[in-house]
């Protein structure tokens, strides 16, 4: 194992505690991002509804102006184009709730991924155990590391990868980096359910 500095690891405590309340900013800032999804979603409901009933509305005048005579079809014309105009206005609003809806997905979709860690079966490269857990070297707020009990020791494992290669490949580049004793592990809801063949 390589040999880590007092002040490399305090370093390291650092930047651990830093990228935490980053991350708590971000889920801050993904639950306002859900309220406004909701909020957008309900415009874009309504506006939708309201869209409908102006073309109806649009539809049901040009029609009815149609019948009149030629004194009045220069007046219908001048309504046709205000009525073009606001449907260009809709239009618009329409594309830029389009482009809202995809930013919310993005959101939706970093939702899916948390869920997935906390449901799935994962694989994860421990690095090492402890006996006892006076040593704290990440958040359990962090995604891309886990900090598990295994009776009687403290296990501390990098990344979070859907597939055995994938993890396998990690650990062969944390091998390369020093950490001889590296290995894969299998864990599910948070406990370990068996250790892997690294290979």
């Amino acid at each position: 194992m390589p040999f880590i500095e007092e002040s490399d690891l305090l370093d390291l405590h650092k930047d651990i505690d830093k990228a935490q309340i980053i991350n708590e900013r971000l889920l801050d800032q993904i639950k306002i991002k859900n309220k406004d999804v909701r909020k957008i979603r309900l415009q874009r409901n309504i506006l939708l509804g309201l869209t409908t009933i102006f073309l109806v509305g649009t539809l049901a005048i040009t029609s009815f102006t149609a019948g009149l005579s030629s004194k009045k079809s220069f007046e219908n014309q001048n309504n046709l184009i205000v009525s073009i105009d606001s449907l260009d206005a809709i239009k618009t609003r329409i594309d830029n709730l389009k482009v809202q809806n995809e930013e919310l997905s993005l959101v939706r979709e970093f939702y899916l991924a948390k869920a997935f860690l906390e449901k799935d079966k994962i694989y994860s490269v421990q690095i090492k155990s402890f006996v006892d857990n006076n040593l704290t070297l990440a958040s359990e707020a962090l995604t891309n590391t886990l900090f598990v009990k295994t009776n009687p020791f403290y296990a501390y494992s990098l990344g979070n990868f859907e597939t055995l290669d994938e993890a396998r490949s990690f650990r062969k580049q944390l091998v390369d980096m020093g950490f001889k004793d590296a290995f894969v592990a299998s864990y599910q809801d948070g406990k370990r359910v068996k250790i892997e063949d690294p290979y």
